[in-house]
Formats: C-alpha cells, sequence, structure tokens
C-alpha cells in the first residue's frame, strides 16, 4: 500500500457535504505543524527564553503553527474539517475552564506556617500531594504545597532533591486516579471514559508513589546526615523547628468540592435521563464557581501565594495551537491503527500493552502529555475498529479486558512518564520556577533527567514487569 503526503484527491471538495475519512485522506505533511509547535515548547525555552518567556510570543508560534491547518480543514474537507475544528474547540474550552477553575480556586488558599524540615515530614507532605493531586489536580496540588514544604526545609542547604521527588510524585505520578488529577485523564473523560474508570488504576498508582516515597526518605535522610557533618550544630534539631499551621481562604474548599460535583455530575447524566450533559452547562458552572472564588477571596492570600494569571495564560496560549494541530495525528493514527492506511510505508505495529506504555511514555517526556493520550488512545481505537468520534472511549472499553488493558497502559504511560522531564507536564517548570524564586538551586533541563534516568526509569520497568508484561 501506498501513502501519499500530497494535497487529497479533488474529489474531496466534491463531497464535502458528506462524510470524510480524514485519516485516508491527510497527508503526511499535515503532521509537520503539530511537530513544529511542540519542538518549539521543548526547544525555544533552552534557546531563546527571553523571548519565549512573552505570552505574547508563545501566541506568535502556536498561531503560526494552527492558523495553517484550521484554513486547510476548513476549505479542503467542508463541512467534515469544520465538524472537527468544532469538536476540538469544544474540547479545548472544557479542557481550560477546569485547569483555569482548579488553578484560580487553588489560588486563594494560603498555607501558613510550615512542618519541620525533617525527613519524615517531607515524605509524609509529598505523599499527601499525592493524595490531594487526584481531588485537585497535578497543578492544583502543586501549587498549594510547593511553597509550605519550601518554607519546612528553608533551613537546609541540600533541598534541590526535595523538590526533583515533589515534580516527580505531586506534579505528576500522584494524579492517577481521577480524570482531575491529570490533564490526560479529564481528555479521556470528555471522549467517554466513566468517571470511576481510573480507579482501578489503584494498584500501579500505590506502587509506583510508594517506590518513589521510600527512595526519597532514604535520600533524604542521607542528604541531611551529610548536611550534619558539613555544618556545626545539629541540622536534625534545626529542621524539627516549625511554625503553627493554619489556613486561610477555606471556604475555597467548598469551591473545590462543587467543581468535583459538576464534573461527576455531567459525566453521569444527573438530571438529565443519564445522557451527558450538553456542552456549556458543565463548563458554566464551574466558571461560576471560578468567578465566584476569585470575588469572595481576600486579595492578601493571593498575594501571599504570589498569585498571577501568567501561568494558566501560557497554557490556554499554547493548548489553543495544540489542539488544532493535533486533529490530523489523532484522524491519521487511528485509520493507521485501523490498518486503513500505511504510514511511511510501514503497518502498524505496536498491540501489546507493554508497547503502548512506554511509547505513550517516551511521547509524553517529551511532549505533552495531554495530546499524547489522545494520540495513542485513538491509534487503539483504530486497532479495534472503532472511530474516533464523539464519546468513541466508552465504545472502546466496552470491548473488553484487553481493550482496558490497552487503554490502563496509554493512562499510566501519559500521567507517570510526563514526570521524566521538565517539559513533560505542565507544573514541573511552575514547580522548578517557584523553587528557583525561593533560592533553591535546581538541576539543569539534562540534570534533571539524570534524576529520572536513575530513579523513574527503573520503577517504570518494575510497573511494567508487574502491569503490562
Amino acid at each position: 500500500m501506498t501513502f501519499d503526503v500530497g494535497l487529497p484527491v479533488f474529489s474531496v471538495l466534491a463531497a464535502e457535504a458528506g462524510h470524510v475519512n480524514l485519516g485516508t485522506e491527510l497527508g503526511l505533511w499535515t503532521l509537520i505543524p503539530f511537530a513544529s509547535l511542540l519542538l518549539c515548547i521543548a526547544i525555544l525555552p533552552l534557546v531563546a527564553g527571553h523571548w519565549w518567556e512573552h505570552n505574547k510570543s508563545k501566541g506568535i508560534v502556536a498561531a503560526v503553527c494552527a492558523v495553517p491547518i484550521a484554513l486547510y480543514f476548513a476549505t479542503a474537507f467542508g463541512q467534515t474539517g469544520i465538524h472537527n475544528l468544532i469538536e476540538k474547540g469544544e474540547e479545548y474550552l472544557s479542557f481550560m475552564v477546569l485547569l483555569t477553575s482548579l488553578f484560580v480556586i487553588t489560588g486563594g488558599i494560603y498555607i501558613r506556617g510550615s512542618l519541620s524540615g525533617t525527613p519524615l515530614a517531607n515524605t509524609a507532605m509529598l505523599g499527601l500531594g499525592a493524595v490531594l493531586a487526584n481531588l485537585i489536580g497535578t497543578t492544583g496540588a502543586s501549587v498549594l504545597l510547593i511553597r509550605p514544604l519550601l518554607r519546612a526545609n528553608q533551613q537546609r542547604t541540600r533541598v534541590a532533591h526535595v523538590v526533583v521527588f515533589f515534580i516527580f510524585v505531586v506534579s505528576n505520578c500522584g494524579g492517577l486516579l481521577t480524570p482531575l488529577g491529570d490533564p490526560p485523564l479529564f481528555l479521556g473523560y470528555l471522549k467517554g471514559v466513566p468517571f470511576e474508570w481510573t480507579l482501578q488504576l489503584l494498584p500501579q498508582w500505590a506502587l509506583t508513589n510508594l517506590i518513589l516515597l521510600v527512595i526519597f526518605n532514604i535520600w533524604d535522610q542521607m542528604a541531611l546526615a551529610r548536611e550534619d557533618k558539613e555544618r556545626a550544630g545539629s541540622q536534625l534539631e534545626q529542621v524539627q523547628h516549625h511554625e503553627k499551621l493554619g489556613l486561610d481562604g477555606a471556604h475555597n474548599l467548598l469551591f473545590l468540592l462543587g467543581v468535583v460535583i459538576a464534573i461527576y455530575a455531567s459525566g453521569r447524566g444527573l438530571f438529565n435521563n443519564d445522557k451527558p450533559w450538553p456542552f456549556g452547562v458543565q463548563e458554566g458552572l464551574m466558571a461560576l464557581l471560578c468567578g465566584a472564588a476569585y470575588t469572595t477571596t481576600s486579595k492578601v492570600n493571593r498575594e501571599k501565594n504570589r498569585f498571577s494569571f501568567g501561568p494558566i495564560i501560557e497554557v490556554a496560549v499554547l493548548f489553543a495551537g495544540i489542539f488544532v494541530t493535533m486533529a490530523p495525528a489523532l484522524a491519521i493514527l487511528n485509520s493507521w491503527g485501523k490498518g486503513e492506511r500505511e504510514v511511511f510505508g510501514i503497518a502498524f505495529g505496536l498491540d501489546q500493552p507493554w508497547q503502548f506504555f512506554w511509547a505513550t511514555g517516551f511521547l509524553s517526556s517529551f511532549l505533552d502529555n495531554a495530546p499524547t493520550y489522545l494520540t495513542f488512545a485513538a491509534t487503539a481505537c483504530g486497532l479495534n475498529k472503532v472511530a474516533v468520534e464523539g464519546s468513541y472511549m466508552r465504545e472502546f472499553l466496552a470491548i473488553g479486558p484487553e481493550a482496558v488493558k490497552l487503554l490502563a497502559a496509554i493512562s499510566c504511560g501519559a500521567v507517570l512518564m510526563g514526570a521524566n522531564t521538565y517539559i513533560g507536564n505542565g507544573p514541573n517548570f511552575m514547580v522548578k520556577a517557584i523553587a528557583e524564586e525561593n533560592n533553591v538551586k535546581m538541576p539543569s533541563f539534562f540534570g534533571y533527567m539524570a534524576y529520572s534516568g536513575a530513579i523513574l526509569i527503573p520503577t517504570f520497568i518494575v510497573v511494567t514487569l508487574v502491569f503490562f508484561r
């Protein structure tokens, strides 16, 4: 079977009012904007950091990549292309409303005081974050806990490893159990994965985070012991001093609960004859909760948290481009998995859970884990002849245990391996920036990968052997 990297046949234009199989008609050149945008996200912060730090610059890059694809879909594929763009737009809005709600509501909660900076207390904080990540998202848990953790360890000289493990656990691996936990799982929920389905990933969540917490505790004890030898006085006694804990803006916890209820009720079809709520209802409720939280919270709380809208604007700008440019990749991979086309003359060759786990995880390490999840989910659907339309993941899971195992592998790969690099998941760079603002010297891009290569990769090999053989 041959492939065509040029324009689709002109007969498409005549059939624009009917259904067109985008996966077979799209040329491989349509993947270039998606790959280019993701490469820009990975490389520009390293080679043009000052220019890239402005959201206007990110918007220019996103627009240059996304606008040609949007115009091409609308003009070359007519109603089919426009329908696909509208669907991606709705997914994007749902995604951003959730992230913004969690970001704003959590930003109004200020934890006063600090815990002691002992290895046991630090480990407990990371464990708490692994649980909270499933309730308020990895972004929300990271924003809420990183500053109290840094205050608890401000007397110590070796703190970088604490932040690195915080990124591993709280910003990534902890958020595996609910659609609220990490963006990939929320996108899966939007495409038909039942809200409670991810709870069956509890064994993978428990094993991964248990291994990481044990390694961290041993590492932190060794680091504190080294400080004891290098500095006068007992470092353990110094780090045991702590300020009394308190919580300002506690009423925001009710708004967080409201977001959780809205998402659950929407997916279960409560008050709508067991059918998912129409687009806009869930999003409107979350927006109202977000606005209420912002207006009823003291400005002082956000100032103490150094809250600004910059990070969420950055996410909104970049993901607008990502959601548009990933549309061809999803369609092509779905058709590739179905056997309807080849890519560079190669038939699709992945069919085992461990293959999907590592393929999804590898791309999630260097690209964004949310579109990577959707890309491989679409491919798995293609293998099982499920069309990527509407709530297609519900239909995919109904196939049986093999489909469930494939989606479990994809979910774990996307969420867990987002921790492998600073660019694997949104909160990673944010936590790094907050730590550096607090005078913690963080590892470089490749220095961080040395940590992940030594700690995470062996952990994921264990997860593979236990769950995905």
